[in-house]
């Protein structure tokens, strides 16, 4: 819809982001950016999936949440109703447009630049812009004439969260390291064989977050790891694994959505990339401490990146964008990092 409205007209707006959690801890920044318009109070209201409603019903910069829980018609009714001057539509997705066409207000969409990523993906040429995704969706704030704070990303806990110590044994509370050994996709995860290895040459107690999904691999690396290795896969609620990477000493991660709960709370991170690349924009965001962030990469491949979410399996049968990693340099930005920390 063509946006007419100026900043002095608007007072309500609505933001959209379905999924998943990465993606939504990476917009925390425009809704933070809204409630600090020094012009006016602005009315905020956000729709996610219902399954996502934990990382914003704390947020204090998030007036009112909307949850779809899969009937879009009933959605659509629903925020009809609220009339909004504006909406910033950052999933811009064929569900976000239909909700968006049928909703029939002011709207503003985040530019997905898909057809680069596939220029990307498939024949190695980046014609992306250099912006991190955060700094793209604050563009969509252009009206309001601000570029933000530069304080980074949100993520808020209920009032009361037990103490880290009811969570691990005595020999961690001293301090230790998370591991989040998820991903959505198997090409975005290093093989347990390769955590393994990792984790042996490391002298801290070391903690693997992961859902369900992960608790079977958790339970393989953790037997294999030594007792300095528990995992803590499947058993905690997403606040609760959060809860621990913010004590941990340093945080280790795929490309998924515990690194950017992890950047939140500007925690050292060492992220390891495989079949993804951090030209797509989607690296760990710390505005005021770039320097605690490791990216980990093999550099030089033909084949990568192959996918800009992840396949089940290598699609060149190798996996070298995994196998190739150097275990040694992985575990000595670890100790590093770490070791500054205590």
């Amino acid at each position: 819809m063509i946006f007419h409205k100026t900043k002095k007209e608007i007072t309500k707006v609505l933001i959209i982001r379905f999924s998943s959690i990465g993606d939504i801890v990476l917009t925390t920044p425009v809704l933070r950016a809204l409630k600090q318009c020094p012009e006016k109070a602005l009315e905020t209201h956000y729709v996610t999936k219902k399954a996502f409603a934990g990382i914003l019903e704390h947020n204090p910069y998030a007036d009112r949440l909307h949850l779809h829980d899969g009937k879009l018609s009933k959605l659509i009714r629903q925020l009809r109703k609220e009339h909004f001057d504006l909406i910033i539509d950052l999933h811009n997705s064929t569900r976000s447009n239909i909700l968006t066409f049928n909703i029939s207000r002011p709207t503003i969409a985040f530019k997905k630049l898909n057809t680069r990523k596939w220029i990307l993906t498939n024949f190695k040429v980046n014609l992306l812009p250099p912006l991190h995704v955060v700094n793209r969706y604050m563009n969509t704030l252009r009206v309001f004439e601000t570029l933000g704070d530069g304080m980074g990303l949100d993520y808020y806990f209920p009032d009361k969260m037990p103490a880290v110590e009811e969570f691990l044994p005595e020999f961690f509370h001293q301090g230790y390291i998370a591991f989040a050994i998820g991903g959505r996709h198997a090409t975005k995860r290093l093989p347990n064989e390769k955590i393994v290895g990792i984790l042996r040459k490391l002298e801290q107690p070391v903690v693997l977050l992961g859902d369900h999904h992960d608790e079977n691999n958790g339970r393989i690396i953790s037997e294999a790891s030594g007792p300095n290795t528990l995992s803590m896969c499947g058993r905690l609620s997403l606040h609760e694994s959060a809860w621990l990477i913010k004590h941990a000493l340093t945080v280790v991660t795929h490309d998924t959505g515990l690194m950017h709960i992890a950047a939140a709370f500007n925690k050292p991170i060492v992220s390891i990339w495989g079949n993804t690349v951090p030209a797509f924009g989607m690296t760990p965001y710390m505005p005021r401490f770039p320097e605690r962030s490791k990216i980990i990469e093999v550099t030089g491949l033909s084949c990568r990146p192959c996918s800009k979410l992840g396949y089940q399996q290598c699609p060149k049968k190798h996996f070298d964008c995994m196998m190739k990693m150097d275990e040694d340099r992985i575990a000595e930005e670890i100790c590093r990092l770490a070791d500054e920390q205590m």
